[in-house]
This record gives C-alpha cells, structure tokens and sequence, in this order.
C-alpha cells in the first residue's frame, strides 16, 4: 500500500509543479505577439528606464517600484492574465502574481 501512495503523492507534486511553473514557458503565439506589437505602435504605450544593474531576461523578477499593468489587446485572447511593462526599448510580459519576466516582445 505505501508504494501506491508515495507514487500518487510523486504525480500531485509533479502536477502542482507543472502548474506552477506554467508562466515561465512562453505564453503568447507569434501570430498574437504581432497583433500587440502593432497594438503598442498605435497606442505607444510609455517606456520606463531599465534600473541601473537590473537585467532584463525570461526569469528575471521585476523590482517592486516598476508598475505594470494589465495586458488587454482587442482581438487577443490569452489563456492566462498577464501584464506588461515597456523596459526601455523592450516591451515585457510578466506574471502578475510573482512580477517574473515570462517573455520579452
């Protein structure tokens, strides 16, 4: 009987990861980040400066005193919610329940 439920609590702690790490894969299509790029051109959104020793990367967890706001595009449906905020010259989508960087556009 033990083996049956350490093997049933292995496949609900790989199941938990899974959801948990879910955000850091890439959660936006080719074909929608197009749309939000063009988006972005029409409605220029403002750019805030990268902070000094900062790196912007997939991973990276934004510094509190960046805002982001709520990425909503007409005509694209995500999965998931998600923010943004444009670093510099780069517009980021980030996880808005941990602030870590899960694409960059």
């Amino acid at each position: 009987m033990k083996p049956v439920v350490l093997a049933l609590s292995a496949a609900m702690l790989a199941a938990s990861l899974g959801q948990a790490l879910a955000l850091d894969t890439v959660v936006i299509a080719p074909d929608q980040a197009t749309v939000i790029h063009q988006y972005f051109v029409q409605h220029k959104p403002k750019a805030v400066e990268v902070p000094s020793g900062f790196t912007v990367a997939v991973g990276a967890v934004l510094p509190q005193d960046i805002a982001i706001e709520p990425l909503v595009v007409p005509d694209v449906k995500l999965s998931t919610t998600v923010d943004y905020v444009v670093l510099g010259d780069q517009t980021v989508i980030v996880d808005p329940g941990t602030r870590k960087i899960v694409q960059i556009l």
